[in-house]
């Protein structure tokens, strides 16, 4: 049985614990940190003046090519801590470096208002 493909969260969403533990999430943010050693990097975010991070397991996707300070996009399933953070298992983890992260945040609103009203008419 194939995972559940993922739901757009924004990286402030995701922090604020609006994703249920083991819910299959994509998100994205500029790479901040790479740990190596504990197959960890952390993405930043900034909405309005918050700067929000969501820390990361790689273990799925190494070896990979970290560029510090690039956008990225992840794919994977959220797992709550227990010093009440949370960490996103990584499946896909893909640098998309260009991107018009306006855009791409207008999109996401654009599909969960098709989403609502596609499940408001059924």
């Amino acid at each position: 049985m194939l995972p559940k493909p993922g739901v757009y969260y924004f990286p402030w969403e995701v922090g604020a614990g609006q994703v249920p533990d083991g819910g299959t999430l994509r998100t994205f943010g500029r790479l901040c940190l790479y740990d190596m050693i504990q197959s960890r990097v952390t993405l930043m975010a900034q909405h309005g003046s918050d700067q929000h991070q969501i820390l990361i397991c790689t273990k799925l996707v190494e070896p990979f090519q970290a560029q510090v300070g690039s956008l990225y996009t992840v794919l994977g399933e959220l797992e709550h801590q227990k010093d009440g953070g949370s960490l996103v298992k990584a499946r896909v983890l893909t640098c998309v470096e260009g991107m018009n992260l306006p855009l791409l945040e207008q999109a996401i609103q654009g599909q969960r208002v098709y989403q609502q009203e596609r499940h408001s008419s059924q």
